[in-house]
């Protein structure tokens, strides 16, 4: 009987406490790259909409597209937005042949406004960004492509080192400009017949000088429809808590640092005469307090 006793101990150690102080799964950091939500650092993390493009491996953070992965540089939680640098973009110290970059249709991302793609080498006879009609076969207007104001960026970049050895004239190049057509534009420079591209989001107020401009592409993303940031992920933040989504139904859950996964937050209780919070750490204290009377029971 004592003998059953201590199996039935032992079973709820093994199946109960020590799922409780297992390592937290979801990482508030991912290498140098602080992760606040709706961005994840493993299955289950962040928003379940971010979790397919976003993802955190062997401490690099990287946004995977239809067209390929790339690093995540840097990221504007208080303007919402990410930093991403593509390894295939042309640069005013190198240039080479790329295929583009593109978003998903339902990707919860959008190109942002401070966005600046030049196209280098463009064929002018194949190419459908030069166009010198106002109307298509279809008499229905057509729209420019490249912005007329973006000779000067295309001269500075074409005076590069690495870009003027092409001896490529400055009418092969492009200052793209529908870039505002949401998560479905794609930068497909194989049907653009242009070889490769060059993406900005700051000159750091130097336009003149290419070399010191900011290369790589800034992506906008809402929270949701009405871009409100959970109450329940904040409080899970502010608990030292790293915010996710149960397998089942999505539902909200909040990942503590304790492994234990809760749908508030990572403090053990409140009590109701305005005492202080008990402390995440206070619950690894907690969790092996009852592992000792445990052992103390079957002893």
């Amino acid at each position: 009987m004592k003998l059953d006793h201590s199996l039935s101990l032992f079973s709820f150690i093994y199946l109960v406490i020590l799922p409780l102080i297992s390592a937290q799964a979801c990482q508030r950091t991912c290498g140098k790259l602080p992760i606040n939500y709706p961005f994840g650092t493993g299955p289950f993390c962040g928003d379940p909409r971010f979790q397919q493009y976003v993802s955190c491996n062997q401490d690099k953070l990287t946004l995977t597209t239809q067209t390929g992965r790339y690093p995540v540089t840097k990221i504007d939680y208080a303007n919402q937005a990410i930093y991403i640098s593509d390894p295939s973009m042309s640069t005013c110290a190198c240039t080479q042949p790329s295929k583009g970059f593109g978003l998903d249709w339902d990707a919860p991302f959008s190109f942002h406004d401070d966005n600046v793609f030049t196209l280098l080498d463009c064929s002018t006879t194949a190419s459908p960004i030069f166009r010198s009609n106002n109307f298509d076969g279809n008499n229905s207007p057509t729209v420019p492509l490249c912005d007329r104001q973006g000779t000067p960026i295309c001269s500075f970049l074409y005076s590069c080192t690495a870009i003027s050895m092409l001896n490529l004239p400055i009418s092969t190049c492009c200052v793209y400009t529908p870039v505002d057509l949401g998560p479905s534009f794609e930068l497909d420079l194989q049907k653009l017949k242009c070889s490769s591209y060059s993406g900005f989001y700051s000159f750091s107020g130097q336009e003149a000088n290419p070399e010191n401009g900011q290369y790589g592409i800034t992506l906008k993303y809402k929270f949701n429809v009405f871009n409100n940031y959970p109450s329940l992920c904040a409080n899970c933040e502010m608990s030292n808590g790293a915010c996710g989504y149960a397998e089942v139904y999505n539902a909200f859950v909040c990942n503590c640092p304790s492994g234990l996964n809760t749908t508030t937050d990572c403090y053990f209780g409140v009590s109701w005469n305005d005492g202080k919070r008990l402390l995440p750490w206070h619950r690894g204290t907690l969790i092996l307090s009852l592992v000792w009377f445990v052992f103390r029971m079957i002893l």
